[in-house]
Parts: structure tokens; C-alpha cells; sequence
């Protein structure tokens, strides 16, 4: 049997790359070198929600769930790739949207990958004017079994200076959780098995090595 195929889902850390509008800044810096110290060594100066990254319930909700409490379990199943092809900057999709294609099962997969095509702007201004989901059919999704709801923008909510997360306050308030900044996501299949391996942090979310087994 081969062994299956492995997608990576995720965008490079590098220095200086963008980050969600009030987010730490990304630096990397040599901390000591081969050639003077005998061995390589690199700084990183990052936030949690740096590139792609998971959104633990502590990121939005008081008492929330950390990042030390998701389980490896949690983190690995099978997904739903959603498809939402030319959506407009700043358009909020819904539950009409989202079933312009194959309509969406009753009961779904824990992980719901929505692929808008955003991913492509990713290091252009136009990346903070992406679309965004519908707080009701975040909770339609919920409600048919969604635990992890993974986008390829910057949020699954208008990125725009409000205060306001409505996707955030439904998936990370039942307790679920939120990947933000996928890439790559058009080669793969609509039904497939995605993991997401943070970084073991004791905090409100964490980058992710995202990817997708076929």
C-alpha cells in the first residue's frame, strides 16, 4: 500500500512578513553563527496568530480554552473542502454561498476547509480586504458538527478595524476552533484528511504546520 501524499498547507515564516493589522511585528536574526560560535542559531521574534496559525477559545473568550488544552486527537480528522470562488473584497458569504455547489451534508466532518482563493494575495494590501463567512452559517456549520473551522484569509471575519468578531465569538465560543492563513488548498480533493501540528504552547493559538494527507 503507497503511503498517501502529504500537501502542505501552509505559508513560510519569514521576516518581516505580514501579519493581522496590530499583531507583533515578525523578526529573525542570526543569534550566533557557524563560523564565530561553532554553531547556527536563530532568533524569532513573532505573535501567537503569526502566518498560518490556530485560533484556541482563549483568543476571543474570557476563560477559554488554551492551546494546552487541545488535544493532538482534536487537531487531525477528516475535512470538507468548501470551495467560494469569486467573492469580492470585503463580501460576507452565507449559507446560500456556500451551498452554490454540491450542497453541504447534514452531518459534516470536524474540520470545514473554506477555500476562497484569497491565499493568492497573501503578501498584497488587497489580503486585509478579504471576503468574510456569515456568522449563521458558522452556526449552521457548528450545529451539523463542525469543530475546526479552517479559511485562507487572514480571518474568517472582516478584517476592517471593528471590534466586532461574530465567526469567532460562535466557533471559539462552543468551544471549537479557528485556522486562519491556509494555502494551497487548490489541489486538493472536497473530502480529505488534514492535521494541524502547532507549536505546544500554553497560550490563546499558536503557528501550525498544516497538512493535508491524500
Amino acid at each position: 500500500m503507497m503511503p498517501p501524499k502529504l500537501h502542505d498547507l501552509s505559508h513560510l515564516i519569514t521576516d518581516g512578513m505580514p501579519v493581522y493589522p496590530g499583531d507583533p511585528t515578525v523578526h529573525i536574526h542570526t543569534a550566533l553563527d557557524l563560523e564565530q560560535d561553532g554553531v547556527a542559531v536563530t532568533g524569532l521574534r513573532l505573535g501567537s496568530h503569526t502566518g498560518t496559525h490556530i485560533d484556541a477559545p482563549s483568543h476571543t473568550v474570557k476563560g477559554g480554552r488554551t492551546m494546552a488544552d487541545v488535544t493532538l486527537e482534536e487537531l487531525v480528522g477528516d475535512a470538507l473542502v468548501i470551495r467560494m470562488p469569486e467573492l469580492h473584497e470585503h463580501e460576507i458569504y452565507g449559507w446560500v454561498h456556500l451551498n452554490a455547489g454540491a450542497p453541504i451534508p447534514s452531518h459534516v466532518p470536524p474540520i470545514i476547509v473554506i477555500d476562497t482563493g484569497w491565499a493568492r494575495w497573501f503578501s498584497d494590501a488587497r489580503a486585509m480586504r478579504h471576503p468574510a463567512l456569515d456568522a449563521a452559517a458558522a452556526r449552521e456549520l457548528v450545529t451539523r458538527g463542525m469543530r475546526i473551522l479552517a479559511v485562507d484569509t487572514f480571518s474568517p471575519d472582516l478584517t476592517d478595524g471593528s471590534a466586532d468578531f461574530p465567526v469567532h465569538e460562535v466557533v471559539l465560543g462552543g468551544g471549537g476552533l479557528i485556522v486562519e492563513n491556509l494555502c494551497g488548498l487548490e489541489t486538493l480533493p472536497v473530502h480529505v484528511r488534514i492535521g494541524f501540528f502547532p507549536l505546544r504552547l500554553d497560550g490563546d493559538g499558536a503557528p501550525v504546520r498544516a497538512v493535508a494527507f491524500t
